[in-house]
């Protein structure tokens, strides 16, 4: 019984002491945060009190469990000192992710708030993303190697294991290979370049955001909230469209079907009139011309602008409403008609010649 009760004190001993430390660390970070809002470092170091209790409580219960002097544990020692390393190990792989990510992020978010081109920052953003997957990665897999090595059996075979290495790395590269060339890709993508989070592409025919960029898979949520998710060797091997490298701003055409009667000229200065009051359209350039005409009608072109991807598809949408509602105003005559009627001879005064014939027979 005396044992049990000094093992009870000595367990919560520890987890009042990791919890104390847990908490005066957590009420630093505050303290910072508070008086240094310009930086989120201190505000973000806080999701590491969940991880940092782990480790503190892992490593005062390997330090103070021997002292409660109960048999059954000291018999077991060796298999309990394991699992404290197996979770020291583990809390300590999560605290360094954690620390890493805070660290990451508030970098990012300083440097967003200062700089002025949203291009610059969703081409940081997305390298800090696949960054942060690789840190991460990286850390579980040392982690994991660490835990095995822990183990009597790994450690006795790891001759053989590393006599072997070279051809379990041949066959593991064969059967990874298209694993291998998406995580490649993804790097590529990264640092390349070539498309970053809140990108505007087309792919198979599908146009939306990139919302999401990995090392092996890119997300991309289309216009009808769908979405979309290719592999990133997708956007290595295969031509697609970026709407937003190079500027976002776009221009896009509407196209209007009209009889041969459309005052052309009147719809111009119309269009001209409209553009002036629509938000969406940014201003740089506007056009109205006939692109095409047919035995049935002609058609008419409007080239219009827009700062981006969204506010041309408003544009052009109240564009081609506001030009066919002035047409069915103004000009009825104007839109296209469909003439289902047989054609009739105009009526014409006779000529002198079938008057003189006329009047010679009677």
């Amino acid at each position: 019984m005396e044992n049990i009760l000094r093992l009870a004190i000595v367990l919560g001993g520890c987890a009042l002491a990791a919890l104390a430390v847990g908490r005066a660390a957590d009420l630093l970070a505050r303290y910072v945060d508070a008086h240094h809002p310009e930086t989120p470092l201190w505000g973000l170091l806080r999701r590491c009190r969940t991880p940092l209790y782990v480790v503190l409580l892992a490593a005062l219960i390997r330090w103070t469990y021997p002292l409660t002097g109960w048999p059954a544990l000291r018999s077991r020692s060796e298999g309990v000192d394991h699992v404290l390393l197996l979770c020291l190990i583990g809390g300590g792989a999560w605290l360094a992710v954690r620390v890493v990510s805070a660290v990451v992020e508030s970098s990012y978010a300083r440097y967003a708030g200062r700089s002025r081109d949203p291009a610059r920052v969703r081409r940081v953003r997305t390298q800090v993303t696949l960054l942060m997957r690789g840190v991460s990665v990286a850390v579980g897999v040392l982690a994991a190697a660490l835990a095995l090595v822990t183990f009597p059996t790994f450690r006795t075979l790891g001759t053989s294991l590393l006599a072997s290495a070279g051809v379990i790395g041949i066959v593991a590269g064969v059967a990874a290979q298209s694993t291998l060339g998406n995580v490649f890709a993804g790097f590529q993508i990264a640092f390349g370049d070539m498309v970053r989070i809140g990108d505007t592409v087309v792919v198979d025919g599908e146009w939306g955001r990139v919302e999401e960029v990995t090392l092996t898979f890119l997300t991309v949520r289309t216009w009808d909230e769908r979405r979309v998710t290719l592999p990133v060797s997708y956007f290595t091997s295969r031509p697609f469209e970026n709407w937003s490298r190079g500027g976002a701003e776009m221009t896009g055409t509407v196209f209007v079907h009209c009889d041969h009667s459309t005052p052309v000229g009147l719809m111009r200065a119309h269009l001209r009139e409209f553009l002036d009051s629509c938000s969406t359209w940014d201003s740089r350039s506007w056009d109205l011309s006939v692109t095409e005409t047919s035995p049935t009608g002609i058609t008419v072109r409007a080239i219009v602008t827009a700062k981006d991807s969204d506010d041309l598809w408003t544009t052009r949408c109240a564009v081609r409403e506001e030009l066919v509602g002035w047409l069915a105003r103004e000009h009825p005559s104007a839109l296209p008609r469909v003439i289902t009627a047989q054609a009739t001879e105009p009526h014409r005064p006779p000529s002198r010649d079938a008057e003189a014939l006329r009047g010679g027979g009677s």
